[in-house]
């Protein structure tokens, strides 16, 4: 309502001054009356298409204007929205990049104390090992070595018994292996089955 009061209120005073241009008009043309009543019914055509045109607009206008308002507003709103998200996501993704070289440098001391780490570990292993191997080793020369011995005493045990028997060969004869082989068999009649 207040919007058709101004509307009303400006075509008055636009009507009221196109009556005074029109007065003003003819009394310097002072000319025939004709052409001044022809002058004042331009003009107040004029006036009326002109209250027409603003009576129609100002019906109008003001609504779409409003609208294209509150479209502008919500998009501004909308746009410091995601400006005001855009700079968040600027500044974290500054935050993480000045860690960055933070973060690199953490890992490049815990890639090198698990390297360090790894390499005591190896070492630790391979000293394991050689004291194992070397164990083994011993174990294998002992058990080598004691084989050894009992080959050496199986061969000691023959060549005694061969050079037994050669001696025994060369000491026995008939009439000791004889009285050798009586004495046995009185040494069997003696016992109980």
């Amino acid at each position: 309502m207040n919007m058709r009061r101004i509307t009303m209120i400006a075509m008055s005073v636009c009507g009221v001054l196109l009556l005074c241009a029109c007065a003003a008009t003819a009394a310097e043309e002072g000319g025939g009356s004709a052409d001044k009543f022809t002058e004042i019914f331009k003009w107040i055509n004029f006036a009326i298409v002109a209250g027409v045109i603003l009576w129609t607009f100002g019906a109008k206008l003001p609504s779409v204007f409003r609208s294209n308002a509150e479209a502008i507003s919500s998009a501004i709103t909308k746009a410091t929205a995601v400006k005001a998200e855009a700079d968040k996501l600027l500044a974290d993704a500054e935050a993480r990049l000045a860690r960055l070289e933070q973060e690199v440098a953490e890992l490049r001391a815990a890639a090198g104390k698990e390297a360090a780490a790894d390499a005591q570990r190896i070492r630790e292993m391979a000293k394991s090992d050689a004291e194992k191997i070397s164990i083994a080793a011993k174990a294998e020369i002992e058990a080598a070595e004691r084989a050894a011995r009992m080959e050496l005493k199986a061969l000691a045990a023959k060549l005694a018994v061969d050079g037994a028997e050669s001696l025994l060969a060369k000491q026995l004869t008939a009439q000791s292996q004889e009285s050798l082989v009586s004495g046995f068999v009185k040494s069997l009649e003696g016992r109980p089955n």
